[in-house]
């Protein structure tokens, strides 16, 4: 009998050996995609969070003759609501002048916390810029009504345009153009024409507008 059951047991003992083989490669398969699942999630999430743009990026950069409040929690005396001097700067109790032309109200507020800091223990600044008057833009020419706006929002030509009651009816409506100031100091001209745009053809030309520039509608 045992020349039988030898041959049985060996067989056993084979079959079982390769289905622990066959379950182990199906483990180390399984372990593998595991890390690999989660490189490819990780580098999936990476992708948006890097594109993100950093908050405060479109915030409104103060000029002279904006007016400001700045808050001093628990510090009545040293709060204040100010206009921003031609110079730039400001005036507060305890800190004197404060450079505010050409920062954002995060900035500046970083600013007037440093300089609070000598004489306040931890000063908790809010500056919120109550009235915008430093940024502005003028409408000449051919349009209904002429004259000075301010840049409260972002706004492109054809917003200056349709703000200004419109292109009159002798209008060069090809041949408007905005006036701007360069970086280095010399006036640049940027083309636009009217009739393109309000067919959505040569959209590039409708630019956003910045602080004094200048529409000319001839």
């Amino acid at each position: 009998m045992s020349k039988y059951l030898l041959p049985l047991i060996a067989a056993t003992l084979l079959v079982f050996g390769v289905d622990s083989f066959v379950s182990a490669q199906e483990l180390n398969g399984s372990s593998g995609d595991g890390p690999r699942a989660g490189l490819d999630n990780h580098s999936s999430d990476s992708g948006p969070t890097a594109a993100k743009k950093s908050p405060g990026s479109d915030e409104l950069v103060i000029g002279p003759d904006d007016v400001l409040v700045i808050n001093v929690w628990k510090e009545p005396e040293v709060s204040q609501t100010v206009p921003v001097r031609p110079d730039g700067k400001i005036s507060l109790p305890l800190i004197g002048t404060v450079m505010a032309s050409g920062l954002t109200p995060s900035h500046l507020q970083a600013s007037i916390t440093r300089e609070l800091e000598s004489y306040l223990s931890h000063p908790g600044v809010t500056v919120i810029v109550h009235e915008v008057k430093s940024q502005r833009f003028v409408v000449v020419g051919q349009v209904a009504k002429p004259g000075g706006y301010e840049l409260q929002t972002p706004m492109t030509v054809l917003d200056a345009i349709a703000g200004a009651g419109g292109p009159l009816e002798y209008a060069k409506l090809k041949s408007i153009y905005v006036l701007r100031t360069g970086p280095n100091g010399n006036p640049i001209r940027l083309p636009f024409n009217y009739k393109d745009a309000i067919k959505g053809k040569n959209l590039g030309q409708n630019v956003r507008l910045q602080s004094h520039d200048t529409v000319v509608v001839p």
